[in-house]
């Protein structure tokens, strides 16, 4: 039969255990840099780590008070709403939102459950996103930026992937070709018009030629093409290889030489 002593040293001993437990919860949460708050079945506040004091202006005294008496860093965004959603469904959520200082975050929501799988609330999880966010803005703003160039140019210029893939063209392209947007980017040169690129000269000059040359200038063929007949045209193609490891483009131009002239028709 154990005595009080030795029952009060084993409830200490739990204490302590529990503490260090808790002591180390706290240590991992705070320096994940993922803020975190944990919300009961009525959205008040159990808990919160430090990087969430960034979206809600929340103080340690916070706590057991409903996030919805707390101001919000977030711009236009309502996720109490989705948080009650989620607490009533069981389905995650999942929202990228942008906050007042400019930063970009990726929000999830998901139940709270206990290691009886019983739901006690949800937990809002936030992860910095700026950086990526600013990253795609950037390529975005690069892409915009070449597209506006190669319409400036007036010869009909295509832009291929390392799979022949059309990744662009430019106006000049779309109008002397008699061709959509939609029918080119993302297909394969050899599938545009009807296969009408799928021409021999021309998968001589892209799978021979010019892996082996990296540029060509000059290259004449003439072909029957769809909606505006017979022509013959000058190709000047050159590999473009960046300075990462992302797979080469390829920028193809194109240059009338001369069209047969139409036949007179006599009855």
């Amino acid at each position: 039969m154990l005595t009080n002593t030795a029952v009060n040293s084993e409830l200490q001993a739990k204490i302590e255990q529990l503490a260090g437990m808790q002591n180390d919860m706290k240590n991992l949460l705070d320096n994940i840099n993922i803020g975190t708050v944990f919300l009961d079945e009525r959205l008040v506040i159990r808990r919160f780590t430090r990087e969430a004091t960034k979206l809600y202006r929340l103080v340690s005294s916070d706590v057991g008070r409903p996030l919805g008496d707390i101001k919000s860093n977030l711009e236009g965004e309502e996720l109490l709403t989705k948080a009650q959603i989620v607490l009533d469904t069981l389905v995650p959520f999942e929202q990228e939102v942008h906050i007042r200082n400019g930063a970009w975050y990726l929000v999830r929501i998901q139940p709270y459950r206990t290691l009886d799988n019983v739901i006690e609330g949800v937990v809002l999880t936030f992860t910095d996103i700026s950086k990526r966010v600013e990253a795609e803005t950037a390529v975005q703003l690069a892409r915009e930026l070449a597209e506006n160039t190669i319409d400036t140019i007036s010869k009909p210029l295509l832009v291929l992937d390392d799979r022949l893939q059309v990744v662009t063209a430019n106006r000049a392209f779309y109008q002397y070709f008699q061709v959509t947007v939609a029918d080119t980017v993302g297909r394969k040169i050899y599938d545009l018009g009807n296969s009408q690129w799928n021409i021999p000269a021309l998968r001589e000059l892209l799978e021979i030629i010019l892996p082996r040359d990296r540029a060509v200038e000059g290259y004449v063929f003439e072909h029957d093409f769809l909606g505006i007949g017979h022509h013959k045209i000058c190709l000047n193609a050159r590999r473009i290889v960046g300075r990462t490891s992302e797979p080469a483009l390829i920028l193809l131009t194109t240059e009338e030489i001369g069209a047969e002239p139409i036949k007179e028709h006599t009855i």
